[in-house]
C-alpha cells in the first residue's frame, strides 16, 4: 500500500533524504525534511516555505528542500497522507481539510464562514488549549500540527454580477469539497462543485462553471480576470495554511531541534501572513486593471444568510465551542 501511494506522488523520494528511519543517526547528522505544496512558487505560502527552509539550513542542523507547484503531488490530502505514513514532509493544508481528513469536526470552526475575521488571531492560536487539544488528536493519527498562517480572504468570482445573496442562487461555483464548502453553498443557494483548482479556468471558459470562491492572490495568479469580470467582496472565509508534518519525523529530532524547528516555522507564518495581507491591494488593483468589477457587498446580509448553519449546528460543533475559542483568543 505504501509503495502504491508513494508512486502516486509522481516522484522518486530518496530514502536518505525523506525517511529519517532510513538515515543513520549521529549527533552531527543533518536532519532531512522536504516542504511540499501545491501552490505556485510565487505565492506567499510557497515563499514562506522557502524562507523556512533557508533559515533551517542556515543553522547547520537541517537539510531542507522545497517542492511546490504540485511537484510531488497536486493533491494536498495525498501529501498529508504521506506525512502520516512517516515521510519527513511538511505540508500546508487547511483546518477544514484536516477536520475532514482526520475526523475532528471542531477544527472546522477555524475556517467556518464569518467566525475568524482577524488575521491577528492566528498569533494567539497556538497557545490556546483548543489548539493543543487538536494537536494531541492529530498526533495520535501520525501528524504534528505546527501552526496556521493567514493566506487571504475568500470571495466570489463570477461570470454574472453578485450584489446580494439571491444573486448566487443556482450558480455553479467551485468551492471547498468538504463540510464547510457544502454548508456554505446550502445557505447561500449555489451549487458547490468540488473539483481540482486546475479545472476551474477551463470550467468557467467552457461555461460548465459560473465562477468560484477563492483568495485574490490565487485568482490573480491563475489569470481568472480573463474569464470572470465580477468579484463580490463577501470575505466569507479567512483562509489559513495549516502546516503539518510527520510525527515520526518530528519525534525523531532532539528536543532542542524540535524547539528550533517550531520557532522558525511559527515566526515565518506570522511574517508571511503580514506580507500576504500587504500584497493583496496590488492584486485587487490588477483585477480592476483587467476589467473586473469589484463590488463591496453588504457583508451583514451574507452573515445573516449563514447564521442557520450555526443554529442548526450543521458542522457538528461541541457545545459552546465558538464561545470557548473566542475566550481563549481573548476576543
Amino acid at each position: 500500500m505504501k509503495k502504491t501511494m508513494l508512486c502516486s506522488l509522481g516522484a522518486v523520494l530518496l530514502c536518505g533524504l525523506l525517511l529519517p528511519s532510513c538515515t543513520k543517526k549521529t549527533s552531527d547528522a543533518k536532519i532531512p525534511v522536504t516542504f511540499a505544496g501545491t501552490e505556485a512558487a510565487t505565492t506567499g505560502q510557497s515563499r514562506m516555505m522557502q524562507s523556512v527552509a533557508d533559515k533551517l539550513n542556515a543553522t547547520g542542523r537541517f537539510n531542507a528542500a522545497v517542492q511546490v507547484a504540485g511537484a510531488l503531488s497536486g493533491d494536498t490530502d495525498a501529501l498529508v497522507t504521506q506525512a502520516k505514513l512517516g515521510i519527513s514532509l511538511v505540508v500546508p493544508s487547511d483546518p477544514g481539510r484536516l477536520a475532514s481528513q482526520f475526523n475532528i469536526p471542531d477544527m472546522n470552526i477555524l475556517m467556518a464562514p464569518y467566525i475568524l475575521t482577524d488575521p491577528a488571531d492566528l498569533k494567539k492560536l497556538p497557545d490556546t488549549a483548543l489548539f493543543k487539544e487538536w494537536q494531541a488528536q492529530l498526533e495520535k493519527q501520525g501528524i504534528i500540527y505546527i501552526t496556521n498562517m493567514y493566506n487571504g480572504f475568500r470571495s466570489f468570482y463570477t461570470t454574472t454580477p453578485v450584489k446580494h445573496v439571491a444573486d448566487l442562487s443556482g450558480l455553479r461555483i467551485r468551492g471547498f469539497g468538504n463540510a464547510i464548502g457544502n454548508n456554505l453553498a446550502k445557505y447561500l443557494g449555489f451549487a458547490n462543485i468540488g473539483i481540482s483548482w486546475g479545472e476551474v479556468f477551463p470550467g468557467i471558459q467552457s461555461k460548465t462553471l459560473d465562477g468560484c470562491e477563492v483568495q485574490v492572490a490565487t485568482a490573480d495568479g491563475s489569470r481568472l480576470y480573463e474569464v470572470v469580470k465580477n468579484l463580490a467582496m463577501t470575505k466569507h472565509y479567512m483562509l489559513q495554511s495549516a502546516f503539518v508534518c510527520s510525527s515520526t519525523f518530528y519525534n525523531s529530532m532532539s528536543p532542542s531541534d524540535r524547539e528550533l524547528f517550531t520557532k522558525i516555522m511559527r515566526e515565518a507564518a506570522l511574517e508571511y501572513g503580514e506580507i500576504i495581507r500587504n500584497e493583496e491591494g496590488g492584486y485587487y488593483d490588477n483585477m480592476k486593471k483587467n476589467g473586473v468589477n469589484i463590488v463591496d457587498v453588504d457583508i451583514a446580509e451574507f452573515q445573516k444568510a449563514v447564521d442557520p448553519l450555526y443554529k442548526n449546528n450543521d458542522l457538528g460543533f461541541s457545545a459552546g465551542l465558538k464561545e470557548r475559542l473566542f475566550k481563549e483568543l481573548g476576543k
